[in-house]
């Protein structure tokens, strides 16, 4: 019976070094997701890309997209988000010089401006962005409503209101047809 008693509790010690040694061998639950960083930006920031992303036009230009400045303008938002303005800005500088003058990151550009209160410079990249890119659809929007911003903070009341004249020229309606 001594002998009996005695393997049992070999059999539990055994099948309690097993089960040690295999919970060693798991990894541990990898950690919660977090939520993504919410982008910290001037309130007058947030309202120029809102304008754009809530514009609704019936006609939308959008021109080939190059990966390698696609890329650069992945590292320049994840710098703007991490509150690295300036580097954000570089970024976006060597993304301009690859697409020739793209007027989406001379928008951009000039929304980094309004976040550092450059509003004169922010202003003078808008009406670049506006006079070399469409004038209709979100981007059109972005770049009234940048002038907009920029003009209130300047105290240029008619100015921002020949701006905001403007903005309703960014929708085009679809043609009727019969």
């Amino acid at each position: 019976m001594h002998i009996v008693s005695n393997r049992i509790t070999i059999h539990r010690v055994l099948l309690a070094l097993l089960a040690t040694a295999l919970a060693a061998c798991t990894q541990p639950p990898p950690p919660a997701q977090q939520a993504a960083p919410k982008l910290d930006v001037p309130d007058t920031v947030t309202a120029i890309r809102d304008a754009g992303a809530k514009f609704t036009s019936d006609l939308e230009v959008h021109p080939l997209r190059d990966p390698a400045i696609d890329g650069l303008m992945q590292q320049a938002r994840s710098q703007e988000i991490q509150q690295h303005y300036d580097q954000a800005m570089a970024l976006a500088e060597r993304a301009l010089t690859l697409s020739h003058g793209s007027p989406e990151i001379i928008q951009y550009q000039a929304e980094l401006e309004i976040g550092h209160k450059h509003y004169e410079a922010a202003a003078k990249l808008a009406q670049q962005s506006y006079d070399h890119g469409p004038k209709n659809g979100s981007l059109c929007a972005r770049n009234i409503q940048t002038l907009i911003e920029a003009r209130n903070a300047l105290q240029d009341s008619a100015g921002a209101a020949q701006a905001k004249a403007q903005l309703p020229s960014c929708r085009v309606d679809r043609p009727v047809r019969m």
